[in-house]
């Protein structure tokens, strides 16, 4: 068993090549195998967001505060808030962030495959980000 006291462990900014804006990462768990569980607190400022990906294995997010936006390839982007829990099915090209005016805080559950949880692909345009979120 391993117990990780809260602040032990080091909050990360998270990598530019991966995310547009201010973004930062708290590892909750990269469970051993044969496990296969990741998970973060990802908290982005107002208008941050990930590139594009996808999740070989699919992913959960949970959003713990704030309010957040989350499309999928070809579709307008969807407003997620506090207490909303988002599943989105392996290999589907999608991605999601803070709303422009606010921060959100989520935490993102993914399972790895052969040591990859995440297949990045191109960062989200500004007009993409822009699109008035679907009902």
């Amino acid at each position: 068993m391993d117990i990780h006291k809260f602040g032990t462990r080091p909050r990360t900014q998270a990598p530019a090549e991966y995310f547009t804006g201010d973004v930062w990462q708290d590892p909750v768990v990269t469970a051993p195998e044969p496990a296969r569980l990741r998970a973060l607190i990802v908290t982005f400022s107002a208008g941050a967001r990930t590139a594009w990906h996808t999740h070989p294995l699919g992913q959960t997010l949970h959003v713990m505060s704030g309010e957040g936006r989350v499309a999928l390839r070809g579709q307008p982007p969807r407003v997620i808030s506090a207490g909303d829990t988002v599943w989105i099915p392996p290999h589907e090209e999608h991605w999601h962030g803070a709303a422009p005016d606010t921060e959100m805080v989520h935490m993102a559950m993914q399972e790895a495959l052969d040591g990859s949880a995440a297949d990045w692909l191109e960062h989200v345009s500004d007009a993409d980000y822009a699109i008035t979120p679907a009902g």
